[in-house]
């Protein structure tokens, strides 16, 4: 096994699959620095490898420059490789694996060269059909150079353009095989196109600065553009940015949508607002839902950064309990942090978060977080407010209980290794040594939304939207 593979295992975090970026400026205006800045907003949603890739709409119609390589936004580029960047048009990328190793042929944005000319694409979600599309295509000749799912979608894409008088086409006639989770920035010659899945699992919105469009996983990218928000992409929305500005393709626009809820309990940004949800107020509403269905008598209530805190805020207003902060967070705890040996495990923990003792001690404290994965990290969280002093951890978790796989781009490990799929509610408590436990209760998670659109809960509830695959597709295509 891989040292990646085993970190990824023995990792109590759940990691989201991707953030993309994907900008045009029509003033024919160099737009690299713009991708760089909108990825280092997107970099909480990968940070195994990065990429950008782009073109001169102006220039010869099959240049494309990229630069991309394992590592975090800043590690990866520099000065002298932004400004080597040269075109108005381009897409950029941050990845974090679940389908695919983590290695240098699998980073994206994927670059095509095929005979309408280039295609340069950026995919965040999950295919469920990826291993039966990419056999179908190495029976008909295709030579893979990865071993991710993009690339099926890439090649697909490619196909179709055969057939088709324009890309747009092609991603229409490709959404038609492709079925999973997938928000896709594409970049042609001259057009920049965002598609998302018609169950929209992943999110995606447009933006729109001076005379440049802009397509994003989230707001807070945007944000750091100085770009205004103009809307989200719909789901099953095809949306082709040209000279002549946007058009709209809505054909495959369904009734039923499953967007991620864990995008708002944990994965994106608390500044960023998706399909019209902030991400901070549900987050805030989450804590004001356990405040009323778990309160407790307490000094004092602490979110566990930075996921945790905006719910511990919530808990702190509805509870009428002191909001404090518990934790100071080390920012500067990156990807490649060495694991210390089993015998000092905990360090990884301290490392990364440390306790304020004057602020616990002799207090009964209310512990907000996000989630309980395999229980090794809260346990540890725990341990180490006891020992600051603190008289009672009584731990709160704004998502009900993991119980099942996800399939639609969210790391969740095997059902065998989720605490909840084995143990009462109890038994965790006892395991993690905290005097009380409480978990948001599944039946009220469409309100942290405030509206009545379509989520995702399968990995609460194992009710998937989509027939899940029968083969275990979140590995790679080694085997």
């Amino acid at each position: 096994m891989s040292e990646n593979k085993l970190s990824n295992m023995l990792s109590d975090e759940l990691h989201e699959e991707c953030g993309v970026f994907g900008i045009y400026d029509l003033d024919g205006n160099d737009v690299a620095s713009s991708i760089y800045y909108g990825l280092f907003a997107l970099q909480h949603r990968g940070q195994e490898s990065c990429g950008i890739a782009v073109s001169d709409t102006n220039g010869p119609k099959g240049k494309v420059s990229s630069v991309k390589d394992m590592g975090l936004v800043n590690e990866v580029f520099t000065p002298e490789s932004i400004e080597g960047l040269k075109g108005d048009i381009g897409v950029g990328h941050v990845r974090y694996s679940t389908a695919g190793a983590s290695t240098r042929e699998n980073t994206q944005p994927l670059v095509l060269n095929y005979v309408k000319g280039t295609l340069a694409l950026a995919h965040n979600g999950n295919l469920i059909n990826a291993l039966e599309l990419r056999h179908e295509l190495e029976y008909t000749g295709a030579i893979f150079q990865t071993t991710i799912d993009s690339e099926v979608i890439a090649y697909h894409i490619a196909r179709e353009r055969l057939k088709v008088a324009n890309v747009e086409s092609a991603v229409k006639n490709a959404m038609h095989k492709i079925q999973g989770a997938y928000s896709l920035i594409i970049m042609s010659p001259r057009k920049l196109i965002g598609a998302r899945d018609p169950f929209g699992f992943r999110p995606l919105v447009i933006g729109k600065r001076d005379n440049s469009y802009i397509l994003a996983s989230e707001t807070c990218a945007l944000d750091a553009v100085s770009a205004e928000f103009v809307r989200d992409v719909l789901p099953g929305e095809i949306v082709t940015i040209t000279k002549d500005g946007i058009v709209s393709d809505t054909s495959m626009c369904q009734q039923e949508t499953a967007r991620c809820i864990f995008e708002y309990i944990y994965f994106a940004r608390p500044d960023s607002c998706m399909d019209g949800v902030s991400v901070y107020n549900s987050r805030i509403m989450a804590g004001k839902i356990l405040a009323q269905t778990y309160p407790v008598d307490a000094d004092i209530v602490v979110g566990v950064p930075d996921s945790g805190n905006a719910a511990a805020l919530g808990y702190s207003e509805e509870s009428g309990i002191p909001y404090g902060m518990a934790f100071v967070k080390n920012s500067y705890v990156g990807r490649t942090f060495i694991k210390p040996k089993q015998s000092v495990r905990e360090s990884s923990v301290k490392i990364k978060l440390n306790v304020l003792k004057e602020v616990v001690k002799g207090k009964r404290v209310v512990m907000i977080d996000d989630s309980i994965v395999r229980g090794t990290t809260s346990e540890r969280i725990v341990r180490m407010l006891k020992n600051a002093g603190a008289t009672e951890v009584h731990v709160r978790i704004s998502s009900p209980p993991f119980l099942y796989p996800c399939y639609f781009g969210t790391d969740i490990p095997s059902d065998d290794q989720l605490i909840a799929h084995n143990n009462t509610v109890d038994q965790i408590c006892d395991m993690l040594g905290a005097n009380t436990l409480g978990y948001l209760d599944v039946e009220r998670l469409g309100e942290m939304l405030g509206s009545d659109m379509g989520y995702c809960s399968a990995c609460f509830t194992g009710n998937y939207p989509i027939e899940p695959p029968k083969d275990n597709i979140r590995g790679d295509f080694e085997q």
